[in-house]
């Protein structure tokens, strides 16, 4: 099935295909900003894809309200994304931003966003700072602060047994968080911590000094196109099974159809899987795989919770979005089935959900899957919340 991007920037109508009403009738209205283009592009496509199936799936409408979603191509560029943030609530008077694929990009739009008085449902990136002092009644994340799935990891690597690990990651926000993530809980040697220019394609150099340095394991944070070309070119120097490669947000359903074999055996930490053995979870992959023609990532995922919290919350205020406080509440309170399985919002209205290992495996139609191998935390805390004002 081959699938046309949408057209950055133009407004996306939900009609005929989901039931809404003409966009200048929308009741409400939704800007979705995300990454559409370059090598980070896959990410905000399925978040996107999942948002717009879990609008189909509260019948066209959320909270029983006919939506309008304009969506805006940030480029994976803060300045583009300010431009587009401002649009979008100065022109276009959205009530809802969603989408926000990278931290670098967030951090650029979030005050603009929060002090206009508009909602921002996040449902990718998390920088530390929203998650703690910057937190703010009007932001909502349905991912993960950006250290949580990195944790994982690097508990599990404690707990296999690993003492000498070497750590990489693109030099930008999130990329940072993800490596402090991982030492927070592994406790051996780190015996390097390389950061690299996002998009950066050839990795030859890092992966000839990490052979060098034999490690044990060795950790990676590249989403999108650069987790493309690294296992790729890790694979190829021979060090995928000798060497285990660990990791957060690099292998999944944006980058497993152009890995395929290339990833069997890699590990990944974080609160989805598409094999997580709850009804709403099946449903959600089934459905996935039917309108789109491929198995969601965990940003799809995220992006259709994202619209089953807003259609539980609109619900509970009668779609409603002119009192702030009682919709923020509402969102708090949102009872909604989760494709995570368990979930609810902390006081920083970050999600707490559990947090697991998955392995690249062979699936029985003869492609590659994640398949969950264990438990790492249970109901698990971002380490910011704390430092959050919100109660």
């Amino acid at each position: 099935m081959t699938l046309q991007r949408p057209v950055p920037a133009l407004v996306a109508s939900l009609c005929l295909a989901f039931g809404v009403t003409a966009a200048a009738h929308a009741d409400i209205k939704i800007g979705f900003l995300a990454t559409m283009s370059g090598p980070g592009g896959t990410l905000g496509q399925d978040q996107y894809d999942g948002f717009m199936l879990g609008v189909e799936a509260a019948g066209g409408k959320l909270g029983g309200q006919a939506v309008k979603i304009i969506q805006e191509d940030d480029q994976l560029k803060p300045e583009v994304g300010r431009q587009a943030a401002k649009k979008l609530i100065e022109r276009d008077r959205v009530q809802i931003v969603t989408g926000l694929s990278f931290s670098n990009v967030l951090m650029a739009v979030y005050r603009d966003i929060v002090n206009s008085g508009t909602f921002l449902l996040v449902n990718n990136a998390g920088p530390s700072q929203i998650a703690g002092q910057m937190c703010s009644p009007l932001y909502f994340s349905t991912s993960w602060q950006n250290d949580q799935q990195h944790e994982a990891m690097g508990k599990y690597a404690q707990q296999k047994g690993y003492k000498r690990v070497a750590l990489m990651a693109p030099n930008y926000q999130a990329g940072r968080e993800a490596l402090t993530g991982f030492k927070r809980y592994f406790k051996g040697e780190v015996l390097s911590e390389t950061y690299t220019q996002v998009n950066q394609p050839d990795y030859s150099v890092e992966i000839t000094q990490l052979r060098t340095a034999s490690p044990d394991a060795v950790f990676i944070f590249y989403p999108g196109g650069m987790g493309v070309n690294f296992v790729k070119q890790y694979h190829q120097a021979g060090m995928l099974g000798k060497v285990p490669l660990l990791s957060g947000s690099t292998v999944d359903g944006t980058t497993l159809p152009a890995l395929q074999d290339l990833a069997l055996g890699v590990m990944s930490g974080g609160p989805w899987s598409p094999d997580l053995p709850n009804a709403a979870n099946r449903s959600f992959v089934e459905q996935f795989r039917k309108k789109y023609g491929r198995v969601p990532s965990h940003y799809a995922a995220y992006g259709y919770d994202s619209a089953q919290a807003l259609n539980a919350a609109l619900k509970a205020t009668g779609g409603r979005l002119d009192d702030k406080k009682a919709f923020e509440q509402a969102m708090v309170k949102a009872n909604f089935p989760s494709v995570r399985g368990g979930f609810k919002f902390n006081n920083n209205h970050f999600p707490v959900s559990n947090y697991y290992a998955f392995e690249v495996v062979r699936d029985p139609a003869g492609g590659v899957t994640l398949a969950t191998r264990e438990t790492v935390f249970p109901d698990h805390q971002d380490p910011y919340h704390g430092e959050c004002k919100l109660k």
